[in-house]
């Protein structure tokens, strides 16, 4: 795979080349790049990892930015970074050719996958806690009412054979939209969301609805099975949302269609703190790119702004992007 890479990137200028292997030519840099080539991390997470201190993994992060290898994403008081793609020619090979089962990177991965379970147990205490109370504590936006409204408007009257919703927490979107397909599907990966959805499913007469316990990092289903996937109001709590629309993108069938709907960005860091949020909004452009670097084309986006004078005055947007691949004729394929 990463000759592959290799052969189809544009050749690197040899000085460029060497102040990129200058720059990954150290111990904790190299260390960074190997929890990087993971996933986009926060210096708090570089810090609690590598056990240095928040200076020292600044200063790393500060030359790897300036050699080119890596990007950061700030977002309110807080900094994310990632490899950068155009990085790729040079440093794949390597990374891929790195011994992880020993230290110091054996002892790395184990500290990376601590810190996102221990995030992610917060997250799941957070949920459990609140299953029951979830819609209200949404409603910090626009109306529910009319956020549905606009998702149903930008889907259409297309038919829809197979559904799924990740992230689907109290089943509100599967109650929406799970009439209007053949066949339904939720994922959570929180049991109490998971039995609040399943209750209030029931109660709307939707008994075949299959409900699922998964990461939406890794969903448990095989590649382009769903003609409609649907990611709402979920991505502002995950630690890696491209590539939890990598994954969302690689269930949607030839000719399918994904659904995004998610803050734009904002300013109310308390929202971390009181309500788990990983992220403080995202610009059409950032949900866009992650699509069309996922494969889909043809994104589109909408804002609904909430009317003025609101206590939480948060823009929610949608993103509809179709597969790029024509599916095989059919009768609904015509009319769509």
């Amino acid at each position: 795979m990463s000759s592959a890479n290799v052969s189809t990137t544009i050749p690197v200028p040899f000085a460029e080349a060497l102040g990129v292997l200058r720059a990954a030519a150290e111990e904790t840099r190299l260390r960074i790049l190997a929890l990087l080539a993971e996933g986009e991390l926060s210096v708090s997470d570089l810090t609690d990892i590598l056990g240095q201190s928040q200076p020292r993994i600044s200063r790393h992060l500060k030359l790897l930015v300036e050699a080119g290898l890596i990007e950061r994403h700030r977002e309110g008081a807080w900094a994310f970074f990632r490899m950068c793609e155009g990085a790729a020619a040079l440093i794949d090979p390597i990374l891929v050719g790195l011994e992880r089962r020993h230290e110091p990177l054996s002892e790395d991965r184990a500290r990376l996958e601590a810190v996102r379970a221990q995030r992610a147990q917060a997250a799941q205490t957070f949920f459990a806690r609140l299953a029951t109370k979830w819609d209200r504590l949404r409603s910090l936006h626009v109306p529910e009412a009319t956020v549905e409204a606009a998702l149903l408007d930008a889907l259409g009257d297309r038919p829809v054979r197979s559904l799924i919703d990740l992230g689907t927490g109290t089943g509100r979107i599967l109650g929406l939209l799970a009439p209007r397909a053949a066949r339904a599907t939720g994922l959570d990966s929180s049991h109490a969301m998971l039995s609040v959805a399943r209750a209030n499913l029931e109660r709307m007469g939707l008994t075949g609805v299959d409900l699922r316990q998964g990461d939406i990092h890794a969903p448990p289903f095989g590649r382009a099975g769903f003609d409609l996937v649907v990611v709402h109001q979920v991505l502002h709590y995950l630690d890696d949302p491209a590539r939890a629309l990598r994954e969302a993108a690689r269930l949607v069938a030839p000719g399918g269609r994904l659904l995004v709907v998610d803050f734009a960005p904002h300013s109310l860091e308390h929202l971390r703190e009181t309500q788990a949020h990983r992220r403080l909004g995202f610009a059409p452009e950032q949900i866009a790119g992650w699509l069309a670097d996922a494969g889909l084309g043809e994104v589109r986006h909408r804002d609904i702004a909430p009317a003025d004078g609101t206590e939480m005055p948060l823009t929610v947007t949608l993103w509809l992007a179709e597969d790029r691949a024509v599916a095989a004729p059919s009768a609904e394929r015509a009319v769509a």
